[in-house]
């Protein structure tokens, strides 16, 4: 029985898969090997870059024209910037590849031999050479993992390929490919040989090419869902379909985990004559995100960065990146935490990690959370929101000051807060949406709870600008709209210097949006 993979590369015989090599354009592949060109290949983590290469490794050594050998070098890393180990390493790596993959012991007994005596400096390229020399037919390499390698290891990598360029293809591969998460360009070296850092373009300058790994488009995730089907039988709701698109927008690893969470996790799921419909695609991301998956718990790792926060602070806060380094929008979008719309601007690339990154923000305060009784419940377990806002009132008032410390994103502080109140609130039994963007100027919540759909807009008054109420207003009249509500709420957080306690200032007032809604507007 196949299965959705969220594990390693795909093997078609035990895994629901698309054809690797129709994910990106084969002919451009083949026309860079055969002008002997070396160039990278990067992608995000989990998005089917090594089942990709081993595919092409397959493909080019069944039509008998070249010797393709794939390497994951990842191990490498565990040396850091020990060159003698980093090379012994990885050479060794080559040589178990070359025995798995060619059932070639060459290179393995040469590192064992003759190799061991060689300069780690020269160690990889002699290695290399005896390789490409060795058999008529033109070598090509496929590096994997090659941006895990630290300092002075990589620089040594990259430089030992350049020296070897100008003797291919007789005594050196005709092509390589280096492939990671990172395009070279990004690469920032900081090796203890060098004063400055080292710039991967600098360091590895024959490159001809960076390709980029896309994500499945929306055909594509049709396309995997069907294999289920066709296995099974059991079906797709065409809403189903459409809400996997949605949340995912074709990240691989992610349809991937809500399709195999919907289709082998869930209870209900497991019974193959019954469809798999949209509530079951919810049901399984919550699940993903409430367990904190390795790939959701990586990704919400990276917000400890300097450079990272230096995007999403702003970005969650709804306002302008100011002077953030390209380099630094640039990583994120690498990392596939960002992407470009079409317009050219920078988005969470899913609804998923728009929810993954500020509550996994929101977690401190969450824990540090005092316990409050569930007020906001009617007799008969419904939401009230009316209670709902007296309950953050009261909460805000009393805990507000002190809870602002345990938020790690200072600018967005008392977001987080609110937030981490709200999940107490819907505590498993409903779900909390955020909307935001660079230079929106604010945050929208959707709090779903049973029958009620809360829609809240969240401002900041900052120093030197003015009341946000009027544009506020504004702004929630078009959201609420959207969600087809009449009412909702706007919290105005003030955080403009030399005000009173928040106890003091915090207040509650009606008013009407200048579509006629009536709006609970929170001053906190």
């Amino acid at each position: 029985m196949r299965f959705f993979n969220t594990e390693g590369p795909n093997r078609a015989e035990d895994h629901y898969t698309l054809p690797p090599l129709s994910r990106w354009d084969l002919d451009e592949i083949l026309m860079l090997i055969e002008q002997k060109k070396y160039f990278l290949l990067h992608a995000p983590r989990q998005t089917g870059k090594t089942t990709c290469l081993l595919a092409l490794m397959e493909q080019l050594n069944g039509d008998g024209r070249y010797r393709a050998l794939y390497a994951n070098i990842e191990t490498a890393q565990t040396t850091r910037e020990d060159v003698a180990r980093g090379m012994a390493a990885i050479c060794s790596v080559l040589g178990r590849s070359a025995r798995l993959y060619l059932d070639d012991t060459r290179l393995a007994d040469w590192c064992r031999t003759d190799g061991s005596g060689v300069p780690a400096e020269d160690r990889l390229s002699q290695l290399l050479e005896l390789w490409a020399a060795a058999d008529p037919r033109p070598a090509v390499l496929l590096l994997d993992e090659v941006d895990a390698l630290v300092g002075d290891t990589l620089v040594s990598v990259l430089r030992q390929l350049r020296a070897g360029y100008t003797q291919r293809p007789a005594r050196f591969p005709q092509t390589i490919i280096l492939c990671g998460v990172r395009d070279l360009r990004d690469y920032r070296i900081h090796a203890s040989s060098e004063a400055a850092a080292i710039t991967g373009g600098s360091a590895f300058n024959i490159k001809a090419k960076s390709l980029r790994l896309g994500d499945f488009t929306a055909h594509e995730v049709t396309a995997l869902l069907a294999e289920h089907t066709r296995e099974t039988g059991q079906l797709f709701t065409p809403r189903a379909l459409e809400q996997v698109w949605r949340l995912t927008q074709g990240q691989p690893w992610l349809v991937n985990a809500l399709a195999y969470e919907a289709c082998f996790e869930i209870r209900e799921g497991r019974d193959r004559t019954r469809p798999i419909d949209s509530e079951m695609i919810d049901r399984a991301k919550e699940n993903l995100i409430l367990r904190r998956v390795t790939h959701l718990d990586q990704l919400a790792d990276k917000l400890r960065e300097p450079r990272v926060r230096r995007v999403i602070e702003p970005m969650l806060a709804g306002t302008g990146l100011g002077t953030v380094p390209e380099d630094d929008r640039q990583y994120l979008v690498d990392l596939g935490l960002l992407r470009r719309d079409g317009a050219g601007g920078l988005v969470v690339a899913n609804p998923i990690y728009r929810e993954v990154l500020p509550r996994a923000l929101a977690g401190g305060p969450q824990d540090s959370l005092p316990r409050i009784s569930p007020t906001w419940l009617a007799a008969d377990g419904r939401l009230d929101p009316r209670r709902l806002l007296d309950a953050f009132l009261a909460f805000w008032r009393r805990h507000g000051e002190a809870m602002l410390g345990s938020a790690p994103y200072h600018e967005i502080a008392p977001h987080l807060v609110l937030m981490a109140f709200l999940h107490r609130v819907v505590n498993g039994e409903g779900t909390l949406e955020r909307e935001y963007a660079i230079g929106a100027g604010r945050m929208d919540l959707c709090l779903r709870y049973g029958a009620l759909t809360l829609g809240i807009e969240l401002k900041v008054w900052r120093d030197g600008r003015p009341d946000p109420l009027t544009e506020g207003l504004v702004q929630l009249d078009g959201y609420l709209a959207g969600l087809g509500l009449d009412s909702g709420w706007l919290v105005i957080f003030d955080r403009r210097a030399d005000q009173p306690p928040i106890a003091e200032r915090t207040a509650c007032a009606e008013e009407i949006t200048p579509g006629g809604r009536r709006i609970q507007v929170v001053r906190a």
